[in-house]
């Protein structure tokens, strides 16, 4: 199917093409559009590019339409935006554009649609399809990215040094895009990606966070991450992680690259869930390693308390980065400083005891918590990490005996407030509430068994380091109420 017949299943281009017509107007799809709809990418943002007044066209297309859409109209930039269905349609006129120094906002002026085409960011983006009836489905590539997109390349249609100078957010983009279509960077792209590095300082970190979370949301996101650790901007943006990298040898023996494992943890993370922070807390679950490394001449290398290091890490991380600071950065700490947990617990037995602690302290998190467990095994040794696997597989056949046992038992705890106030002759308030919560936070805890007899071994004995005995003669029955 040619771009003329693939435009023609949405009568919405016909229509655009029909009003430029009546206006005498040359009108064009341009930039990701147009890539989409080459290597069949579904896209619903599309941008047309007149030459002329690109509101006074969204004007007519949308009094075109039936029924007639409402056009949304941004003079400052000399936008409109017209929204049908599930699609956004973006006018604008040609323009031509030139930058300062110290600034991404370019200095806008009327342009040709060359001019309009070169100042786009990649060749892959610059290609445009006219829609007028006389040419419609005609491709305009001025500077090769139909060759670009069969080899699989991202590379600027003019001088890369001036195309990142001039809007450094460009060279996120091209590793969020390297990453997104599993691209390469092409080699003069990616050497001025890494001569500009310093000028992402000009950026918002709003920015930089925005292009993160879309490489994050790639299918391999450890793609985008290494292409930041080669241009140098991972130092820049993130140097916590970027001092993962390496191996440091002490008497022969040296640590994994714990740059490169957590990237396979995250793409393995990525292979299980599509949750964004869920894959935050990949990248970040090992962020302590290099300031919790030590050598110790028996052992060997050693790591000591770096989750609980590392989830005190992430409040100023995600400060720093613009990144929420309510219930997504407590849910990733908590995941870093719980990611030992369940390999830990696999190493010893796993008794029902230990299994509901680690149920009680992930609680509701505990399913995304074992996805990161699993990711985090990245031995070589195949045997052992099927192993490791295995016991997983128990732990989580445990929790779901366990969840459902506890379903059934914690419908009412073993003793209820009644009970203890008839037990000691206390009447109703802060005093029974105070062994109400320690009963239920010793079962929560496993300190005790969740059983009637168990219960009231435990409050007898809290009552009575509390000086409380009691009631003369009254006994408890043993059996469930």
């Amino acid at each position: 199917m040619n771009l003329a017949d693939r435009l023609a299943t949405n009568h919405i281009f016909k229509q655009i093409g029909s009003a430029a017509d009546a206006m005498e107007r040359e009108c064009y799809v341009v930039g990701g559009y147009v890539r989409d709809l080459i290597i069949g990418r579904h896209s619903k943002d599309i941008d047309f590019v007149t030459v002329g007044s690109g509101i006074e066209l969204a004007e007519a297309v949308g009094a075109s339409l039936h029924p007639k859409a409402k056009v949304n109209v941004f003079r400052t930039y000399g936008t409109a935006q017209i929204k049908r269905g599930d699609l956004e349609l973006e006018f604008v006129g040609a323009r031509k554009e030139s930058y300062t120094r110290d600034s991404r906002n370019p200095i806008v002026e009327d342009g040709t649609l060359e001019e309009d085409i070169s100042r786009r960011d990649f060749t892959i983006n610059a290609m445009a399809i006219c829609v007028n009836e006389g040419r419609f489905g005609e491709l305009i590539d001025l500077f090769g990215g139909m060759e670009d997109l069969e080899r699989r390349i991202i590379r600027t249609p003019l001088d890369p040094d001036i195309t990142f100078s001039d809007d450094p957010l460009r060279m996120m983009r091209a590793i969020r895009f390297a990453t997104q279509l599993d691209f390469k960077l092409y080699p003069e792209t990616r050497d001025a990606i890494a001569r500009n590095a310093e000028r992402i300082s000009i950026i918002t970190r709003e920015r930089i966070k925005d292009e993160l979370n879309k490489i994050m949301a790639s299918p391999h996101p450890s793609i985008g991450w290494k292409l930041l650790e080669e241009t140098g901007l991972l130092k820049l943006i993130l140097p916590e992680l970027s001092r993962m990298k390496g191996i440091e040898v002490v008497n022969g023996r040296g640590h994994k690259d714990n740059f490169y494992h957590t990237l396979a943890v995250l793409d393995g993370v990525a292979e299980r869930s599509d949750k964004l922070y869920l894959r935050w807390a990949a990248l970040f679950h090992d962020i302590a390693k290099p300031v919790t490394k030590h050598y110790d001449r028996e052992r060997g290398w050693t790591f000591h308390n770096h989750n609980f290091i590392g989830a005190k890490m992430i409040p100023g991380i995600f400060s720093r980065m613009k990144f929420p600071l309510g219930a997504e950065m407590r849910y990733v700490a908590k995941l870093v400083e719980l990611h030992m947990r369940p390999i830990a617990l696999v190493e010893d037995e796993v008794t029902d005891s230990a299994v509901r602690r680690l149920a009680n302290y992930a609680e509701e998190d505990l399913p995304d918590l074992m996805i990161l467990a699993r990711a985090d095994i990245t031995s070589r040794d195949e045997a052992k990490k099927q192993r490791f696997l295995a016991n997983f597989d128990i732990v989580e056949e445990k929790i779901a005996a366990i969840r459902a046992k506890d379903a059934e038992r914690n419908r009412k705890f073993p003793v209820d407030g009644n009970e203890i106030m008839a037990m000691f002759g206390l009447p109703q308030g802060r005093e029974v509430g105070f062994y109400l919560k320690n009963l239920q936070q010793a079962i929560k805890d496993c300190e005790i068994d969740d059983t009637r007899e168990a219960a009231i071994k435990y409050l007898m004995e809290l009552a009575a380091s509390n000086g409380l005995q009691p009631v003369e003669g009254f006994q408890l029955s043993t059996e469930p109420q």
